[in-house]
């Protein structure tokens, strides 16, 4: 299984941030700085595992979620936010959301979330079923 992740931020810091971060542990990383870029990546490829900011111009990453899950039901997607509340954690695991993070959220927590996330395709043997 290709180890890609998509990013989708509309700070442009955190998208560089997190790009270098993961790659240097050995992902592969796209960015998106709009829910509407990031639905265009999607339309080209596939990405297993993904990490949606909610407060995004446009499209929010509430509905973002919602529109990649019609497609995909087994990618595991994160939120992550500056702007938490009980409330926001329940409207995220009804859009689609697997995990929620609040910003400022230390790089270490994120990797070993994306390594958990990969780690969960890979014994749900993903590869087998040619949905990636």
């Amino acid at each position: 299984m290709e180890k890609k992740i998509l990013v989708v931020d509309d700070e442009e810091v955190i998208r560089n941030m997190l790009q270098e971060f993961l790659s240097r542990n050995g992902y592969e990383v796209r960015l998106a700085d709009s829910a509407e870029t990031a639905l265009d990546i999607l339309r080209r490829e596939s990405f297993m595992v993904m990490f949606l900011d909610l407060k995004l111009p446009g499209i929010s990453g509430i509905e973002l979620c919602k529109k990649i899950r019609k497609d995909n039901d087994v990618g595991i997607i994160c939120a992550f936010t500056g702007y938490t509340d009980l409330f926001g954690v329940i409207d995220c695991r009804r859009a689609g959301f697997d995990d929620f993070f609040t910003k400022p959220v230390k790089l270490e927590l994120l990797l070993q979330a994306a390594q958990d996330a990969f780690a969960k395709l890979e014994r749900w043997n993903i590869d087998e079923y040619d949905i990636t």
